[in-house]
C-alpha cells in the first residue's frame, strides 16, 4: 500500500499543492510554522475522515476561503482509488472513492491504512487516561468498522444520557427515562470494551520483544486495558453508580473513564517511570502499533512521522528508521542532520516554505 499523490486547494495555509510521493521513503523538511505538519494531517485525513489534532473540519478551510479540497490517490495490491475530499465551513464534508460518492464516512475505512507519530505520542504514557483512549480508539476505527460504528453509537448515548442527567436536575420526573439511556449504553459500551480488550491482548504479544529489544533487555514490559467498572458488568456498574450519576449529572462509569496501564516489571510506568522509561514505552507502542496492522491487513501501513527523531536519542533513532525501511514513509522535521549519520536511504526530499513545497532532487 502507498500514497502514489496528494493535491490540496484551499487547505490550510495551501492555496494550491500537488505532491507525488515516493514508495520509500519522502522527507518534508523547513522551518516550524511552514505547513509541514498541514500536509501529513491532510493525508491522515483522507484515509480516516478526521485530523489527529482533532480539529473541526471549518477550521481546516483555507482563511478567507468557503471550502477546501483534498484529492489523495493510493495503490493497493495492484488496484488505484481516488480518494476526493470536499470541507465546508458551514455544511459536512463530502467524499467520493473514484469519483463516486459516498454516502457514509465509515465507508472509506480500510482502504487506506496511516500510523501517525508524533512528539505528543512520546508523552502518551505520562499524560492523561484520555490520550490512551484516543490512541487505541484511532486505531481500532481504521481496522475495525464494526468498532467504529459501535464507538459512535457509545458516544452518541453517552453525550444523550449526560444531557438527560443534567435536565432530570431540573425536571425530577424525567429519572424514569434514563432505563432507555442505560440499555442502550450497555449495547454498545460492552462491544467497546471487548474491542479493546482484544486489541490490547494483540499488542501485548508484540510489544514485549519489542520492548525488550529497545532496552537491551533489562526490562519487560506488559499492557493491561483498565476498566472502571471492576469485575462488574456494565449494567450493574450504571445501576450502582446511578445516585452518585444524578448529583454529578454527568455518567461516571463506563470506556469514556478506562485505561491503558503500562507495566515494566512491577513498576507502573504511567506513574513511577523515569522520563526515559516513559519515551520507551511510547516509542515500543508505536512500533507495536506498525507490525500489528500489518499482520492484520496483510499489508503495510503508511508511516507519518511528524518530527519525532528530533525528540529521541540516538539509540532510539537508530532502531525507529531501522524498523521502517520497507514502509512508505513521510517524515517532517527541521533539518536534514538527523539523517546524514544514519544509514538511512532518502528516495525524496521536500522543502516547505511558507506554504510552499519544492522538491529537492
Amino acid at each position: 500500500m502507498v500514497i502514489k499523490s496528494l493535491k490540496l486547494k484551499n487547505y490550510r495555509n495551501y492555496e494550491l499543492l500537488d505532491l507525488t510521493f515516493d514508495p520509500k521513503t519522502n522527507i518534508l523538511y523547513g522551518d516550524n510554522a511552514q505547513g509541514k505538519t498541514n500536509i501529513l494531517e491532510a493525508l491522515y485525513l483522507s484515509g480516516t475522515t478526521k485530523s489527529h489534532r482533532g480539529t473541526k473540519d471549518r477550521d481546516l478551510v483555507r482563511f478567507g476561503c468557503d471550502e477546501a479540497h483534498l484529492e489523495t490517490v493510493v495503490v493497493k495490491r495492484g488496484m488505484e482509488f481516488q480518494i476526493d475530499m470536499h470541507l465546508k465551513k458551514n455544511s459536512p464534508k463530502g467524499i467520493a472513492i473514484n469519483k463516486i460518492p459516498i454516502r457514509k464516512a465509515s465507508e472509506l475505512f480500510g482502504i487506506i491504512h496511516f500510523v501517525f507519530f508524533s512528539p505528543e505520542d512520546l508523552n502518551i504514557i505520562k499524560e492523561g487516561p484520555s490520550g490512551r483512549r484516543r490512541f487505541i480508539d484511532l486505531e481500532l476505527s481504521q481496522l475495525d468498522k464494526v468498532y467504529l460504528s459501535n464507538l459512535s453509537n457509545y458516544n452518541r448515548v453517552i453525550n444523550q444520557r449526560n444531557s438527560l442527567l443534567k435536565d432530570i436536575y431540573r425536571q425530577d420526573h424525567l429519572v424514569e427515562t434514563l432505563d432507555i439511556w442505560d440499555m442502550q449504553l450497555v449495547e454498545y459500551g460492552t462491544k467497546v470494551m471487548e474491542g479493546r480488550k482484544k486489541f490490547v491482548e494483540e499488542v501485548n504479544e508484540i510489544i514485549a520483544g519489542i520492548h525488550d529489544k529497545l532496552t537491551g533487555g533489562r526490562e519487560k514490559i506488559s499492557l493491561t486495558y483498565e476498566t472502571s467498572i471492576g469485575n462488574m458488568t456494565l449494567e450493574q456498574a450504571l445501576k450502582k453508580n446511578r445516585e452518585r450519576d444524578l448529583r454529578l449529572k454527568s455518567t461516571s462509569v463506563g470506556p469514556h473513564r478506562d485505561d491503558l496501564c503500562f507495566m515494566a516489571g512491577d513498576l507502573d510506568i504511567r506513574k513511577f517511570g523515569s522520563q526515559g522509561q516513559q519515551r520507551t514505552a511510547a516509542l515500543s507502542l508505536k512500533l507495536s502499533e506498525i507490525e500489528l496492522v500489518r499482520s492484520l491487513i496483510r499489508d503495510t501501513p503508511i508511516l507519518l512521522l511528524d518530527d519525532v527523531l528530533s525528540e529521541l536519542d540516538k539509540h532510539r533513532q537508530n532502531y525507529l528508521l531501522d524498523s521502517i525501511h520497507d514502509i512508505q514513509t513521510v517524515i517532517t522535521c527541521t533539518g536534514l542532520d538527523e539523517f546524514v549519520n544514519h544509514r538511512f536511504s532518502i528516495n525524496k526530499i521536500f522543502h516547505v516554505k511558507n506554504g510552499h513545497v519544492a522538491k529537492e532532487n
